[in-house]
């Protein structure tokens, strides 16, 4: 994060903030540190992060689950379905992000880190200790070969846009690398550090977009174990791992073996759960949370539940339109579809009380726009006032609601108003067009537990005369048909950052609308919302970053490109009584990545090995 209190010479020194002290001697190394505008909390030399147990015991065994389907080990391609847990245990990259801190990370295979004083490029040192898991020695030929490989078309297309203004890396010697950007940008010295690295002698002669079964070579903690494919995945703590002792990994990554097994259906893992096929589980259902985790077991302590706060940016989820469609290009149609969402209702009825409705595309943060834009946002939004819905200016944007003294029926009879005005009537048992095609589309989920929030929705929606259909699409078949475009209607979560920058290219940005793979689902081509994500990109302070997310906020909110859903301020978890896990939370994590991390076995021996 940046303070607006710098001037421009300090900006320069403090974005990469740079603690060293260099372990030429065979002892651990401080990491080297990246913030953005402000010091890292951690000084050189800290001995461990705040969220962790320094002494934890290592060993044991932990089972999880996922829902759905893997059929390759290759995380980083648009072919195939990875497991989740790939990238975070088997990979690393040059830096350790810190999960108490907005934007701050540490050194990980690099122990050090300088950045030009024109800004235009950033070197790493590589740490002389850091090993493949095959026990060859990560050098900057290994972390050029990533770099290049990710930003190829042989890899997801996400890559291309994130890493698009780091020109190229170039490897000085067999330890030091330098990445060379297109544009001073405060963010890009901390994305170079970020990126996954492995050996190449992992690709070796296969293109990289068909390498799939072959057990990957990388740095992390984890290796790949035994798995079948779609049913299950093991990973095997690594004996030999380099950075064992590290600061930046001390007291983390402590179980011996974790397991990952998947499951077709969220209502047949739970009952899994229960009968202790396995032993964790971080709950979005709120029915299941409300009702189905009771019974003799947790009543005995055999089973734990805990809901965990969190300071996340919530983000935006939401029922996303296709915006290739002709159904959907008119503002009024698709804000007369969100008025037809009676969320207080299903909040009450299904939710059991247990959610807020997202409110912006930065829900539960300070970069949420509110009110109407003053100051220094309305200075940047003035001169594109013709472009935008005038009353952007005048009246905050809100999501609709049936709380007393608003009705789903005035609801309901402002969106016959505003589906007239787009040339919709309903006639012949149906809302038609000047054309007398009717209106009709499909929501496709992914997850069966949806259908009961999709009905009622669907209900409402013919009162309008709309049809709208909904089914549950193979897990394989949802994810192919949503890199494609392949749908009318479908539920997105668009997560955000605590210090948004690069991703929203991904997200949001023309660019990415025809891309297949992006996660600009909505496909969004809108040249106001392409300027203001270059805003936020290139603000030169937090004060700078945070106008221009509200900016861009609130031209996304009266897009009305999504009916957004909710979010909920608190992990819930479940878990089985063999676990202990460190006294301190971090403020900005995702319950399965922290427990993976930071939690131990009960049963572990108390000596560190």
């Amino acid at each position: 994060m940046r303070s607006a209190s710098m001037n421009k010479a300090q900006i320069l020194k403090a974005i990469v903030y740079l603690s060293l002290l260099f372990s030429w001697l065979g002892h651990a190394a401080a990491a080297p540190s990246q913030a953005l505008g402000y010091t890292p909390a951690y000084r050189p030399g800290f001995e461990h992060f705040h969220y962790v147990n320094p002494v934890a015991p290592k060993g044991g065994a932990v089972t999880i689950s996922s829902i759905g389907s893997f059929d390759t080990l290759n995380p980083f391609t648009l072919k195939g379905m990875a497991d989740d847990r790939l990238t975070q245990l088997v990979f690393e990259s040059l830096m350790e992000p810190s999960m108490d801190e907005p934007y701050s990370q540490y050194g990980l295979l690099a122990d050090d880190v300088v950045q030009a004083d024109d800004g235009m490029s950033v070197t790493f040192h590589i740490n002389p200790k850091a090993r493949f898991s095959d026990g060859t020695p990560v050098t900057a030929d290994d972390v050029v070969f990533s770099f290049n490989t990710l930003k190829s078309k042989q890899a997801h297309p996400q890559y291309r846009f994130y890493y698009a203004d780091i020109l190229r890396a170039r490897a000085l010697n067999r330890s030091t690398v330098r990445f060379y950007f297109a544009h001073r940008n405060p963010e890009l010295p901390m994305i170079a550090g970020q990126f996954p690295i492995f050996s190449r002698r992992w690709v070796g002669k296969t293109p990289f977009g068909q390498l799939a079964l072959k057990r990957p070579i990388a740095s992390g903690p984890y290796v790949v174990g035994k798995y079948e494919l779609g049913k299950y995945i093991t990973y095997v703590r690594n004996p030999n791992y380099w950075a064992r002792d590290l600061n930046v990994r001390r007291g983390m990554y402590n179980f011996d073996k974790i397991i990952v097994k998947y499951y077709r259906d969220s209502t047949v893992a739970l009952e899994g759960f229960k009968a202790g096929d396995f032993d964790f589980m971080a709950v979005y259902n709120s029915k299941q949370w409300a009702r189905d985790y009771v019974g003799p077991k947790f009543e005995r302590g055999l089973i734990k539940k805990a809901e965990l706060k969190h300071r996340n940016d919530a983000g935006m989820q939401g029922f996303v339109f296709n915006l290739r469609h002709s159904l959907f290009q008119d503002r009024r149609v698709r804000r007369a579809i969100d008025l037809a969402f009676d969320f207080s209702w299903a909040n009450r009825k299904l939710f059991y009380n247990q959610y807020q409705r997202c409110y912006s595309y930065f829900s539960n943060s300070d970069l949420a726009s509110s009110g109407v834009p003053r100051g220094a946002e309305l200075k940047l939004l003035e001169p594109y006032r013709k472009l935008l819905p005038p009353r952007l200016f005048t009246v905050p944007w809100t999501p609709p609601t049936t709380k007393p003294p608003y009705s789903l029926r005035e609801n309901l009879k402002q969106a016959k108003a505003l589906l007239e005005d787009a040339g919709w009537h309903y006639r012949n048992g149906a809302l038609r067009n000047a054309a007398g095609q009717p209106f009709v589309f499909d929501i496709m989920l992914s997850d069966s537990a949806f259908e009961r929030i999709v009905a009622p929705f669907a209900r409402d929606l013919a009162i309008l005369g709309i049809k709208a259909n909904y089914r549950v699409v193979d897990p394989a078949i949802y994810q192919r048909r949503a890199d494609t475009f392949n749908f009318d209607m479908l539920v997105q979560v668009l997560p955000e950052s605590q210090s948004p920058g690069n991703e929203l290219k991904g997200m949001f940005t023309s660019a990415a609308a025809d891309q297949e793979g992006s996660r600009n689902l909505m496909g969004l081509k809108n040249p106001m919302v392409d300027t203001l994500v270059n805003k936020v990109i290139y603000a030169r302070d937090r004060a700078h970053l945070m106008t221009a997310v509200h900016a861009l906020d609130r031209v996304l909110l009266y897009g009305e490109y999504v009916v957004p859903n909710w979010f909920i301020a608190k992990h819930r978890i479940a878990y089985w009584d063999r676990f202990g896990m460190p006294k301190t939370l971090p403020l900005y994590y995702q319950p399965t990545a922290w427990m993976l991390a930071t939690w131990w076995s009960k049963s572990s021996a108390t000596v560190r090995r």
